[in-house]
């Protein structure tokens, strides 16, 4: 076999690509690595490059691999992804072409859903205040009083592979759960102990509002300005999907009355500008855009593509694969 790695030489490819993940991959065929300089292959340097290549590691910003690339591409059988959402990525004419197209995407969704977790119970037990009056010399801040999420209402908007672990993980905790989506089941409803809710009921009744939309034409924009309006006092919104699926304007004007709390991972521009009012609201946490995954499941997504790609050799069922169906419903 031939694999391409398209990122170029840098902390990020050295973070997936470690020597002991090259060790593996170099066990089954040749290496090729982008050293143009770029930190991605552009579509010009995929089309030269991808001649004669089985695998194909794309990473963040490389080229789609679309009918012009794939025209160069006369020995590709396998697209593994090193990311999460294939959407901006692939194109239906290489599904036709009957490429496999695997990416990390189940492993990241495990670590984004533990990152909701970390975020959720952070703000509930206001973890940032006591932490902050400890390191100035002082003791409990005032009002000296927390939350916590054990048989909480808990509404979740969207349902997808991060959302699903997510739940998984709430379930220890009793909560009440609402679940707005158009595309869970009802089996999968019922396997989850959830009431399938409209976006109105979750965001006028629950006490912690997630999002897990995939940000894409159909959710761009869902979360609006009404439905802000009618967030409970005291209530706990988290945002570590996209910022494309709320009005954001609508969103830091409502926190900045106090009404409800928020933790907010993504933004309409990043890095998140330094005058924010997000930045300096009482009742916000920010992050920067860093609910997951974390820096170690980097590594592990190789291991788990390589695995994959021995299946597909084997003529074996793959655990990472993404149908084209479900690849157009990703995040772009």
């Amino acid at each position: 076999m031939k694999f391409l790695i398209a990122m170029g030489p840098c902390e990020t490819r050295d973070s997936f690509f470690t020597q002991k993940a090259l060790a593996e991959i170099g066990q089954y065929g040749e290496i090729v690595f982008n050293e143009t300089g770029k930190y991605a292959l552009d579509k010009e340097l995929l089309q030269e490059k991808i001649k004669d290549i089985d695998v194909l590691f794309s990473g963040w910003g490389t080229a789609r691999v679309d009918a012009d690339v794939l025209a160069c591409a006369n020995k590709l059988k396998i697209h593994a992804h090193t990311g999460g959402s294939v959407a901006p990525y692939i194109s239906k004419e290489e599904y036709d072409r009957g490429v496999v197209v695997l990416s990390g995407n189940d492993l990241y969704a495990k670590s984004v859903a533990e990152g909701c977790l970390c975020y959720t119970l952070i703000s509930l037990r206001r973890a940032d205040e006591y932490m902050q009056a400890m390191r100035q010399g002082g003791w409990r801040p005032t009002p000296d009083v927390t939350q916590g999420l054990i048989g909480r209402k808990v509404g979740i908007a969207g349902y997808g592979a991060i959302a699903k672990y997510y739940v998984d993980l709430l379930r220890w905790f009793g909560v009440e759960l609402y679940v707005h989506s158009n595309y869970i089941t009802d089996a999968e409803v019922q396997r989850i102990g959830a009431k399938r809710a409209s976006l109105t009921e979750i965001f006028s009744q629950c006490d912690i509002i997630s999002l897990h939309a995939a940000l894409n034409d159909e959710h761009r924009g869902m979360i609006t300005a009404e439905l802000i309006s009618l967030i409970k006092e005291g209530a706990l919104f988290v945002n570590t999907a996209r910022a494309g699926l709320v009005d954001n304007d609508a969103l830091v004007g409502a926190l900045a009355k106090g009404r409800f709390k928020a933790v907010v991972d993504v933004y309409p521009e990043e890095p998140l500008e330094k005058e924010s009012p997000l930045r300096s609201l009482p009742n916000v946490i920010t992050f920067p855009h860093i609910a997951g995954p974390t820096f170690d499941m980097r590594e592990k997504v190789i291991f788990e593509l390589m695995a994959d790609i021995r299946r597909v050799w084997n003529s074996e069922p793959v655990k990472n694969g993404i149908p084209y169906e479900h690849a157009i419903r990703m995040t772009v």
